[in-house]
């Protein structure tokens, strides 16, 4: 099959074999990427207008008791200046953010054992008891499957996990071996049987990934159908194995992006701060490619230097809280517009809902 017969198999909703996901991959720079661009952006404007959900990122830790290759906080490195944020920090960042608009929180952190099952949901609840009409986002890594219970009695409503990869030999060259593909997709499907909007993701350019095994990437999105998807280009940290690795590529992040929304119209895709940092554009390119998603800074300023997971992370300006208002302006520019709702998935009627925001 041609390249645009197979991505319009894919709009009507047909999972490809893995040979016809590894042929597509393969080609990909010969797709019309304009063409592919356009028809993610009209469906993307199907179910949610020109609207752009915003959500507010909050690092609780940098503190990781894993060694990941690829990741700039790893147990591994030294030369981290480690911090934790306290209780009141993270109110009072979901104080200054709710009063900016923002109803949606995303409290995101290593896999940091300090951090138990009592100090997380004490955590969610101070924030709901305070908060009660806002989401809250989790991506705290591989728990017990009872704090994943316990954390959606607390008041999480979602959850991100990456799973890096749906090939357990490449999973297995990323991560050392005390971390397992096993567990990652056990913790992943503990999620979706507590009912959380699920979101898994991926690094486009990660070393050693082949066409196979985004292949297998896409067929493991495909069966799974999460609620979020959260892709970007691997970008390399100077403190890590990884150090001397080429950056993804741009443009084959954007094709993902577009295939992702064909494929799970109504999902929550972020155009990533790893979009925004790879490119000055990226983030504007990642909304037109047929994302939905865009997750300010709302950590306390002085600490956002200390969570570099890649180089050269952006963390300020458009990508901050304080840059709310010019990130409004950008996103004008292109013929969108942020709204300060939840955005929660599923609402069948969000495009008329939003028209009267």
């Amino acid at each position: 099959m041609k390249n645009k017969d197979l991505i319009t198999a894919v709009s009507n909703g047909e999972n490809l074999s893995i040979e016809s996901w590894q042929q597509l991959i393969e080609n990909w720079k010969s797709v019309d990427l304009e063409w592919l661009h356009s028809i993610a952006r009209e469906v993307q404007y199907k179910y949610f207008g020109n609207k752009i959900y915003i959500r507010g990122l909050i690092e609780l830790t940098n503190y990781c008791k894993n060694n990941c290759l690829y990741c700039g906080i790893r147990a591994g490195n030294s030369k981290v200046e480690r911090y934790r944020l306290s209780l009141e920090d993270v109110v009072a960042s979901c104080e200054k953010a709710y009063t900016a608009g923002f109803r949606t929180f995303v409290i995101q952190g290593g896999e940091d054992p300090f951090f138990s099952s009592d100090k997380i949901c004490n955590m969610l609840r101070e924030i709901k008891k305070r908060f009660p009409n806002v989401a809250i986002t989790l991506s705290l890594g591989e728990r017990d499957r009872e704090d994943y219970k316990l954390f959606k009695e607390a008041g999480a409503d979602r959850y991100l996990l990456r799973h890096e990869t749906a090939l357990k030999e490449h999973y297995d060259f990323l991560h050392e071996k005390s971390q397992s593909f096993e567990k990652r997709m056990d913790c992943i499907s503990e999620l979706k049987k507590n009912a959380y909007q699920t979101g898994v993701g991926f690094m486009v350019g990660s070393p050693k990934q082949t066409s196979l095994s985004l292949a297998y990437d896409m067929d493991f999105i495909y069966n799974l159908k999460p609620e979020m998807v959260g892709i970007g280009p691997f970008l390399p940290h100077r403190e890590t194995p990884f150090k001397d690795e080429e950056k993804g590529d741009l443009q084959k992040t954007l094709f993902f992006i577009s295939i992702i929304r064909l494929m799970l119209p109504m999902a929550m895709l972020p155009a990533t701060t790893a979009l925004a940092t790879l490119s000055p554009d990226g983030r504007s390119r990642g909304i037109l490619a047929g994302a939905n998603v865009i997750m300010p800074n709302i950590s306390p300023p002085d600490i956002r230097d200390c969570y570099q997971l890649y180089d050269n992370k952006a963390n300020k300006g458009l990508e901050a809280v304080e840059g709310l208002l010019e990130l409004q302006e950008d996103m004008k520019k292109i013929g969108y517009e942020i709204i300060m709702v939840r955005g929660d998935f599923g609402d069948v009627d969000v495009k008329e809902r939003l028209r009267n925001v």
